[in-house]
């Protein structure tokens, strides 16, 4: 794929962006280094190479859902700036 000018001006038209003359050079030149890059990255033999879709081996790691205390309801309520006996107080934040 051959990058020019046309291809600059149709990218920024889809993309809806407009570009200086000294920003179509720049990017011209970047997607030129990009493709070179991909092409470099087609000459690798990668022949008998399994595609890797997870970089760890391990799968559907989980531990036992098991409901247990923390912490007990006297040491919650206990740094709170209002509480009744069982509940925290917070201030009315709807109004009529």
């Amino acid at each position: 794929m051959k990058v020019d000018k046309a291809l600059i001006d149709k990218l920024a038209s889809l993309s809806k962006l407009e570009f200086s003359e000294a920003e179509c050079t720049a990017i011209e030149h970047n997607l030129s280094n990009m493709l070179d890059f991909i092409d470099k990255l087609n000459e690798v033999d990668v022949t008998g190479v399994e595609p890797l879709v997870y970089i760890n081996p391990a799968t559907n790691i989980m531990r036992q859902d098991e409901a247990h205390m923390d912490i007990t309801k006297e040491d919650a309520l206990k740094n709170a700036p209002l509480a009744d006996s069982d509940y925290f107080k917070v201030p009315k934040v709807i109004r009529k």
